[in-house]
């Protein structure tokens, strides 16, 4: 299972700075380079935390073709490609495609297979979270932010863990009456204390559950917390 710390990492805002464009087919495309795909993996999962693994790598074309300008002989391949992600007892997997063209048929064969193993690599990393690529896949990229701001959250970090820690152990040991309880927790003053710490969805809905279970446990059935 995953820790903590890393279920934060997975789930923080993508660097911008990370994030390359290319055209494609007339369109303009953002992503990952692959080499940052594999360093986020080491950072988050640890560099022994972490496995992958090619399931196939298939030829779905190999044809002669002229390169360039001056038109020279060479040749064009694709290769399409499973690879699995296993963190722990985890298992992602993705596939993916890669182009060669070269005069060397043999080089169009080793530029087509690396890439296609790079993109399923990253589409198998990129179901753990934003700083995988996920982030991306939003059209508003709410969650892509510029490094200033990525370092004013990551100083807020320790803040907020030692926020919802007190939180907990509020809940836990300072009511008696879960009508006080809930009237802390809806409080204007504590949502107001969430919003400043920008505590995420995922954590607010577990501070409720903390908070509903301990209504339970002081005796009625009715919901503290809304």
């Amino acid at each position: 299972m995953l820790n903590e710390d890393q279920k934060i990492q997975l789930s923080a805002p993508l660097n911008r700075a990370y994030v390359k464009e290319r055209k494609q087919g007339g369109r303009q495309f953002a992503y990952i380079e692959g080499w940052q795909a594999i360093a986020e993996a080491n950072r988050i999962f640890g560099f022994d935390g972490w496995q992958r693994e090619t399931i196939f790598a298939t030829v779905v074309a190999d044809y002669e073709r002229e390169i360039g300008e001056n038109k020279l002989p060479g040749f064009g391949v694709t290769y399409v490609c499973k690879v699995r992600i296993t963190v722990g007892d985890i298992v992602r997997e993705g596939c993916g495609s890669g182009h060669g063209i070269d005069r060397d048929r043999g080089l169009a064969h080793e530029s087509a297979i690396k890439e296609a193993e790079t993109d399923a690599m990253k589409r198998a990393l990129m179901t753990f979270g934003n700083p995988f690529g996920l982030a991306l896949y939003d059209k508003e990229q709410s969650n892509v932010i510029d490094e200033s701001e990525l370092r004013r959250r990551q100083a807020l970090a320790p803040k907020r863990a030692e926020f919802i820690e007190h939180l907990k152990a509020t809940i836990a040991h300072e009511f008696t009456s879960r009508e006080k309880l809930g009237e802390w927790w809806n409080s204007e003053g504590q949502k107001a204390a969430r919003r400043r710490y920008e505590l995420t969805d995922a954590e607010i809905e577990m501070l409720k559950a903390l908070v509903i279970a301990k209504a339970e446990q002081l005796g009625g059935a009715h919901a503290a917390a809304s």
